[in-house]
């Protein structure tokens, strides 16, 4: 009824109405009032939705909102409250660990009428403020190094001290690069961003080119590091890995993502190929270890121990799905689909249960499985419905690697974590728009995996690669990156152990 007055004007109730109007309405044609009371309730909840969105006069329909949140307390029932419960602990920056410098503050006359005042007694009347800011005019230190050179009669050669605070026939010194480097690789940022911190702030004047080749340089002295990080995550036991486009000069590429929590590592990698060929680059050989991905079937090729599928990928594939088909058979197959995977997931939180009790769920798990796979029939004549037989295809390929993560420890049974560690890439290809090279890319793939890693292990990215380059220009050598944690164990292995 409504929808049909949306448009419909009352005939003679044109303006204010009036009393006789009223009278006559009550006294008329019941259906007519009922109309007409139902016309006058639709424009005054027109006018109050206009009145709650501050809409004026001549603001069209198509602007003024369909429904407005209540203000009212029920309208915020089950919204927690901001901030710390009532009487929680604040929490306050604390202190530095070294003061620079003691300002004191004194009157000489009274802030409130100007007369004098004479300085209270007692180390009650004095309090301290500490306050830590950047100082003004903060700028870059110029230091002239003095190299004295040295005839070594043994050699028979002319030899001179090594400089440690910047790599060889650079005018620049580490921290810089590598502050530069980091900001980029590191936190995203565009090129022309870093500049303007650069120039701004510290007074730095350096190019975009300058920027762009001692990021080339530093990594390639990093790449070491970068090949060991790849190492580590392989041998970790447990390598979650996903993959998102890129561009390399306008033309379409992959960066890949493999990381380990174990290993407390991410190594990046880009490439035209999204397929097969790009993962024979980095995996040389087989995996000694479980491989967590979703269902792209391009990591079919890879040789490892195990594999574990995404439950959520799945998840949200069925809910999808469940928008668009509504049919019964496809109901009934997503809710007992839905409940087998609930019940992995539950089994997989379950603690202290007896391994023999533990082993028997397990089993059900697969026979549930493979009688619910058995029971569709996938023929192109069959004519059950389309929905199902393409996730009962895809159950039937991935058969064996959905309930991985019962058998291995440390083994999720989504591959969160990848796309985790894959959202910084996503968000730097937005804002420095990629790279133009493929030595760019090359470079991008070092100094993010390198950058990431640190930050994954508590580390300081900028204080851990300036220490590197330090030591790197003295010995030409590179520190060792810091141990990974032990790889993961089958549950069988454990309960053996135990």
């Amino acid at each position: 009824m409504v929808e049909t007055l949306k448009d419909k004007q009352v005939p003679g109730l044109e303006g204010q109405l009036t009393r006789e109007q009223a009278e006559a309405l009550v006294d008329g044609d019941r259906e007519y009032a009922i109309f007409v009371l139902l016309r006058l309730s639709l424009e005054l909840s027109r006018l109050q939705a206009a009145q709650a969105s501050n809409a004026g006069p001549s603001t069209p329909s198509s602007a003024t909102p369909v429904y407005q949140k209540p203000t009212t307390a029920a309208g915020r029932r089950g919204r927690a409250k901001r901030g710390g419960k009532k009487g929680h602990r604040g929490r306050n920056r604390p202190s530095p660990p070294l003061i620079d410098r003691t300002e004191p503050h004194t009157l000489l006359a009274c802030p409130r009428c100007g007369g004098p005042v004479n300085d209270c007694q007692g180390e009650s009347s004095r309090r301290t403020r500490i306050i830590e800011d950047i100082p003004e005019g903060t700028r870059t230190e110029a230091v002239a190094h003095v190299v004295q050179a040295a005839y070594c009669p043994k050699c028979k050669a002319v030899v001179e001290p090594k400089v440690a605070d910047a790599l060889p026939g650079s005018r620049l010194g580490h921290r810089v690069l590598v502050l530069a480097a980091w900001l980029r690789f590191g936190l995203g940022l565009a090129l022309s961003q870093i500049r303007e911190v650069l120039n701004a702030h510290l007074q730095f004047k350096i190019s975009d080119g300058g920027l762009v080749e001692a990021a080339h340089r530093i990594a390639q002295i990093l790449k070491p590091w970068y090949e060991e990080i790849g190492r580590q995550v392989k041998e970790s036991g447990v390598l979650n890995a996903d993959e998102t486009g890129w561009r390399v000069l306008g033309k379409l590429h992959w960066l890949w993502c493999f990381c380990s929590e174990l290993a407390q590592a991410t190594y990046y990698m880009i490439d035209r190929s999204r397929g097969s060929p790009a993962l024979t680059k980095f995996f040389t050989e087989a995996m000694a270890g479980v491989l967590v991905t979703d269902f792209w079937s391009a990591y079919n090729a890879v040789v490892c121990t195990a594999r574990q599928v995404c439950f959520p990928h799945l998840f949200r594939e069925l809910d999808d799905t469940s928008e668009k088909d509504d049919s019964e058979p496809w109901r009934l197959f997503v809710k007992k689909l839905g409940r087998l995977l609930r019940d992995a997931v539950r089994l997989g939180k379950a603690e202290d249960l007896p391994a023999e009790e533990y082993r028997s769920r397990r089993a059900r798990l697969d026979a549930r499985l493979a009688a619910l796979v058995d029971s569709v029939d996938t023929s192109a004549s069959s004519p059950m419905n389309r929905n199902v037989k393409r996730i009962v295809k895809r159950l039937r390929q991935f058969q064996s690697a959905m309930f991985t993560f019962l058998d291995y420890e440390h083994v999720p049974s989504s591959n969160n974590h990848a796309e985790r560690e894959i959202r910084p890439a996503v968000i730097m290809r937005k804002n420095t728009q990629c790279n133009q090279s493929e030595r760019g890319a090359e470079t991008q793939a070092i100094l993010m995996t390198v950058f990431r890693t640190l930050k994954r292990r508590g580390l300081s990215p900028l204080n851990e690669v300036v220490t590197a380059l330090r030591q790197y220009t003295l010995t030409g050598q590179l520190p060792p990156l810091p141990s990974a944690p032990a790889a993961a164990k089958p549950r069988a292995e454990q309960d053996a152990q135990a």
